[in-house]
């Protein structure tokens, strides 16, 4: 590996794996440069989505601190990039896989973590980071009102008993209860 380009080009991978939040790896044999293109536009502005060479590729992974990899550097490879939500890149490599079958989703890693093909996939059925987050504002918020409906109710219950207490006890006295203030003060 004397050669400069090949040097600048592990740099800049290595770089890549070490920026990113997540790297899927791809291959893509049989698409055509008009399918990669649209695959590219596809995936969003948060995804570099990258032909490479497996040698280069994997020396970079490994000087990156990512080793999981290593085997699934065989055959024409290219590797998506991702800075942004991983979930989106997922569902795009699917929805395009889907279409195009000869786009094969071999694996890759999410936050250092190793993820096979099918993990992948698990990974595309999640919704997006904002529905998700919504789903847990109404859920929290659901969880106030009932928390705030469960407090008002404890005070009006006890009001409700110490009537009926007051009711029960006045019955049991023959109605006679108490007598008037008007009464008391004579």
């Amino acid at each position: 590996m004397a050669r400069p380009d090949k040097a600048a080009a592990v740099a800049e991978l290595t770089d890549k794996f070490r920026s990113s939040n997540a790297a899927m790896l791809t291959e893509y044999r049989g698409l055509t440069v008009a399918q990669l293109k649209t695959l590219r536009r596809s995936l969003g502005e948060n995804v570099s989505y990258a032909v490479v060479k497996n040698t280069l590729t994997k020396i970079a992974a490994n000087e990156a601190g990512i080793s999981t990899l290593d085997d699934l550097f065989a055959g024409p490879s290219a590797v998506a990039f991702v800075t942004g939500d991983p979930v989106e890149a997922a569902k795009s490599l699917r929805d395009f896989a889907k279409d195009n079958p000869a786009l094969v989703i071999k694996g890759g890693v999410l936050d250092g973590k190793a993820l096979s093909a099918d993990e992948i996939k698990k990974l595309a059925d999640l919704e997006s980071r904002e529905v998700l987050l919504a789903k847990l504002a109404g859920a929290m918020k659901a969880k106030q009102s009932q928390a705030a409906a469960l407090f008002q109710a404890l005070p009006s219950k006890f009001v409700r008993t110490a009537e009926a207490l007051r009711a029960k006890i006045e019955d049991e006295q023959g109605g006679a209860g108490t007598p008037a203030p008007a009464e008391a003060a004579e």
